[in-house]
């Protein structure tokens, strides 16, 4: 029988992920962080991700998801493919990884059961939406019951971020003391540019966008 309040927060080395990491170390006495490897373009934010947990003290583990490049081929995972700068008017980006979540939180949860943990974080925002069809609540939802099923445990996953944009995971991240880890430790670009990174992908756009919008509401 466990004394601590345990979680299980996946995590890229991003800003949201980071976010929610240290929303998760105010919320749990003991958290573990994993970080998968799959051929992302942008793999630089596993060295992130390691850093992060190095300056936090989080137990971290990097699991291989090599697969996925294998099997999906898009713009995250292949050099040739150039990342959208823009979400097409039909269909999903061509930076998104088919299945790429549902295989991080089936993977988090077999990882979590075996500590005795129900309670799964992860930094998915359905306010934020990119087209990415596993970013969507209903969807966690699901996955929810289903891992609940599959594995005959009562797992929770957590979206901290889901209802709030960017601006609000800026204030987020400064209300919890890591307003200056996010912006310099983390690595959310596709072109793998650490901190403000390139400027021109979409991930970057977004970014950008709230950090300017959060800083201009506080006068700076």
């Amino acid at each position: 029988m466990k004394n601590k309040k345990e979680a299980v927060v996946v995590f890229s080395g991003g800003q949201d992920s980071t976010t929610c990491l240290l929303w998760a170390m105010k919320e749990y006495d003991k958290v573990y962080a994993v970080s998968f490897d799959y051929g992302q373009r942008h793999i630089l934010e596993l060295e992130c991700a390691k850093d992060i947990c190095a300056h936090y003290g989080i137990e971290h583990v990097v699991m291989d998801m090599s697969l996925i490049n294998q099997l999906a081929p898009n713009s995250l995972t292949r050099a040739d493919i150039v990342v959208d700068e823009d979400a097409p008017s039909v269909g999903t980006p061509n930076s998104c990884v088919d299945g790429r979540n549902m295989v991080f939180l089936t993977f988090v949860a077999i990882y979590a059961k075996q500590k005795g943990i129900t309670d799964i974080i992860t930094g998915v925002s359905q306010s934020d939406f990119s087209g990415y069809p596993d970013c969507r609540d209903v969807f966690i939802k699901s996955l929810n019951t289903t891992l609940n099923l599959a594995m005959d445990y009562d797992f929770c996953l957590i979206t901290p971020l889901m209802w709030i944009d960017k601006e609000e995971t800026w204030e987020m991240a400064d209300k919890l003391g890591g307003f200056d880890v996010v912006r310099n430790m983390t690595l959310t670009c596709y072109n793998g540019i650490m901190g403000d990174g390139c400027g021109n992908c979409p991930s970057c756009k977004l970014r950008k966008k709230g950090l300017e919008s959060y800083l201009k509401r506080r006068g700076i």
